[in-house]
């Protein structure tokens, strides 16, 4: 049979295989980000069975070839970061392009066998998204794509999902709302810590997820993403066992608060319940080929359950619902525990190793055969400060792929995101990087790609000394996350940790972040109009008053210690100084300022009469976290603590005041004086008051000043 193929059909082939026809989704994502690189650059898209993309040039263009368009998004950035000096960041996902771009000087081929490219942890959808709308979302997803993300947590709706089995299981409609967590708390209330916790859920609010989840569902399959969502695990409503007849157990209480129960796997209900939450789920959003569980997160209460009985039910729910779904749990603490590993088929459940760069499951007891996601955690609560170990997560990344078990994949797992972009750089980095890159040389291409393709020698000495302390910790450091601020701490004579669990370990010389961010200001001639550098400015300055507050709490620690009063007002009047002097650097920055937060949650509120509540969560969740139960005796006060202006000036300043006075006060006192600090604290978190926070200034002029002043 002679088939005759006309013409055009042909001329439009040749075109789409030449990529001159671009791809709609490739095309929208450069020209959200970069408007006119799609007509700058050829993309191809050619299937493979293996992750990669190819650069180079194509009838006097440059050219990316990629197996999909996550993939094709990791070459394109990496062709902008290795041969424009152009990067994409938290701090700046809209960078200058200049008029035209270089063509490649070689072919650059790059592939990975980290096919799970793994990306967020429950707790960043409140420490850092709870309040995000569709245009935040959509530069979220966009940085996801070119940093090579396939697998993002997308846990927003699911309160929509628990409000619709609810209903049609009978539970009581007016007891819902004490059961669904709001966005602030939905982290925990989703790994079974808590329940009902902040705002009291609305029709409104359920409405406006609903939305939400679906754009982000979207725009993330238009770019070959895989959603993971939260899958059914057991969770039921406390009084489930009084009002729907269950048979529950209690898992007991999570930093003071009660735990939502757990539906025994042998109770008949449980497969009923759980069929009615995915349908629900899938009438909203669809099936997922992934879907997250971790029913006995951070020490949950296991007595009387049968965990391989557990584990077998939550499977069967899971594939009945997706007959080809993969569970993805927690490797955290105690968790996954041997049971549930030893009762699900390899082929079913994957293991996010979440904390790969400071406590390993892979290597203390591995994952009993099972596929595995290694992961760096980094920040906790959203902490602001520098820290990472930059040699050591290139180290035991690399350990792990050469390994008798090589993970599956490689994931994000921080609590809170947009800081220490050289560390989150570096890890998307670890999967398409050749054994042959060296941290030192790493650590070059990414300034390169930051600052400028030729790097001011300031720069260079600054981030030598950073990378060699700040940004050094061995591989024994076992600290969680940055060395915490002394002036978000509670007020005392030795204020090392601002949160229960930071546990610092002093690795480095404070006096060598201040030599770095002085070396760092003096290249400001060669780069103040780069926004990389501005922020980066900002940032470095303020750990170096940071590092100087530091100083000066030692200071005053000693002055305590040896009873000398005129000493510690000294070293105390000093630390002040440095307190505002922070609060009127952080004020430069949107960043960095405690209003951008604050607005952010009026402005998620979906009707007006919500918006001071969400403004309370926002402000509960940085400072006591909870009620007075939680905060003192849970320990979960500072815990997401910011250095951020206003916050600063409004609350940290005043806390530290108070001290300062009772402690000279009653300096002769046989006891330090007692303050109610959760009662200071929560005169602050139930304000609606515009934050004070002073004019800004140009860092460029500001910084230099502030710095001469250490």
């Amino acid at each position: 049979m002679n088939l005759r193929i006309p013409t055009s059909l042909i001329l439009l082939l040749t075109a789409l295989l030449a990529g001159a026809v671009g791809d709609p989704a490739l095309t929208a994502l450069m020209d959200r980000n970069l408007p006119g690189l799609s007509s700058k650059l050829t993309v191809e898209l050619r299937p493979d069975s293996t992750d990669f993309f190819t650069i180079d040039s194509f009838d006097g263009r440059p050219r990316i070839t990629a197996s999909d368009r996550v993939c094709a998004a990791v070459g394109i950035h990496h062709y902008l970061n290795r041969f424009v000096g152009v990067q994409l960041t938290w701090d700046c996902m809209s960078p200058a392009l200049p008029d035209s771009i270089p063509l490649p000087t070689e072919t650059i081929h790059a592939s990975t066998r980290q096919h799970l490219r793994y990306y967020l942890n429950y707790c960043t959808h409140s420490y850092s998204m709870a309040f995000w709308d569709e245009e935040r979302w959509q530069q979220e997803i966009d940085w996801m794509a070119f940093h090579g993300i396939n697998l993002p947590l997308a846990i927003t709706g699911t309160d929509a999902v628990w409000d619709a089995t609810l209903r049609r299981l009978g539970y009581p409609a007016d007891s819902i709302d004490r059961f669904l967590a709001a966005p602030a708390y939905q982290a925990w209330w989703l790994m079974n810590n808590l329940q009902g916790e902040g705002t009291p859920m609305t029709r409104a609010m359920l409405d406006r997820s609903i939305r939400l989840q679906r754009h982000i569902l979207k725009a993330m399959r238009q770019l070959d993403m895989n959603p993971v969502l939260p899958g059914y695990s057991g969770m039921m409503p406390a009084d489930a066992r009084r009002t729907l007849g269950l048979n529950v157990a209690d898992p007991g209480q999570w930093c003071a608060y009660d735990r939502p129960s757990f539906l025994l796997p042998t109770d008949s209900a449980f497969s009923r319940i759980a069929r009615i939450y995915y349908e629900e789920q899938q009438r909203l959003f669809g099936p997922a080929d992934f879907y997250s569980m971790d029913p006995f997160h951070e020490g949950g209460n296991t007595e009387g359950v049968d965990l391989a009985a557990a584990a077998r039910a939550i499977e069967r729910a899971m594939l009945q619902a997706s007959p080809h779904a993969v569970w993805l749990i927690q490797g955290w603490q105690e968790n996954p525990r041997a049971e549930i590993l030893q009762a699900i088929s390899p082929d079913r459940l994957t293991v996010i190793d979440l904390h790969c760069e400071t406590a390993p499951q892979w290597s203390s007891r591995g994952h009993l055969g099972h596929p595995w996601i290694w992961s760096m955690l980094l920040n906790f609560g959203g902490n602001v400060g520098l820290h990472g170990k930059l040699a050591h997560v290139i180290d035991d990344y690399r350990r792990a792929c050469h390994s008798s078990a090589p993970p599956a994949g490689i994931g994000l797992t921080m609590e809170g995101i947009e800081n220490n972009p050289v560390m989150f750089e570096l890890a998307c980095a670890l999967p398409w990087m050749p054994d042959s890159v060296t941290a030192d040389s790493w650590l070059r291409s990414y300034l390169r790609a930051r600052y400028s393709t030729r790097i001011p020698a300031e720069i260079d000495s600054a981030w030598t000394l950073l990378a060699h302390s700040v940004y050094g910790a061995p591989a024994s450091n076992r600290q969680q996350g940055t060395t915490e601020s002394p002036f978000c701490a509670r007020p005392s004579d030795n204020p090392v940790n601002a949160s229960a669990w930071a546990n610092a370990e002093p690795y480095y010389d404070s006096r060598d972040i201040i030599r770095a961010a002085r070396l760092f200001a003096s290249a400001a001639r060669h780069l103040a109009d780069n926004p990389h550098y501005r922020y980066d400015l900002v940032d470095i300055t303020r750990q170096a008053i940071t590092e100087a507050a530091r100083i000066e709490a030692r200071n005053f620690s000693e002055a305590a210690r040896l009873n000398d009063s005129s000493a510690y007002r000294r070293a105390s009047d000093r630390f002040m100084s440095l307190l505002l002097m922070q609060d009127t650097l952080l004020a430069t920055t949107p960043q960095f300022r405690v209003d951008t937060w604050i607005r952010s949650a009026r402005n998620a509120a979906p009707t007006p009469d919500l918006a001071d509540a969400m403004e309370r969560d926002a402000r509960t969740l940085i400072t006591t976290w909870g009620n007075r139960t939680a905060s003192e005796n849970g320990s979960l006060h500072d815990y997401s603590h910011r250095e951020w202006a206003g916050l600063l000036s409004g609350l940290y300043a005043t806390r530290w005041r108070t001290w300062f006075a009772a402690r000279l006060a009653h300096w002769t006192s046989p006891t330090l004086p007692a303050i109610d600090f959760f009662a200071i604290d929560s005169i602050w978190t139930a304000s609606t008051a515009d934050p004070r926070i002073g004019p800004s200034h140009d860092p460029i002029i500001l910084c230099p000043r502030l710095l001469d002043r250490l």
